[in-house]
């Protein structure tokens, strides 16, 4: 299993459009990926469950990944997750 720390650098924080964009990046890939706040962890694959952290810009998760395509599971996640569009 791999991990990491991301800030979440979209303007908008996680709102509907970004979070079906998140999810769309996860399912690409085999590996169980999951996100996770100080309280909650969801499946990084599921909208429902990705829409209930309320995540806004700034703040940060960790992201676990475990499976084949891990690492590059967490560094599409993370580019998108940063990245300020």
């Amino acid at each position: 299993m791999a991990t990491k720390t991301i800030t979440i650098g979209i303007p908008t924080g996680l709102e509907a459009r970004p979070v079906a964009v998140l999810v769309q990046v996860a399912s690409q890939f085999e590996s169980s990926i999951y996100v996770e706040t100080e309280d909650k962890r969801v499946n990084a694959k599921s909208i429902m469950g990705m829409m209930t952290l309320g995540l806004t810009s700034g703040e940060q998760v960790t992201v676990s990944a475990s499976g084949s395509d891990e690492e590059e599971a967490l560094n599409q996640i993370e580019k998108y997750l940063s990245s300020d569009k």
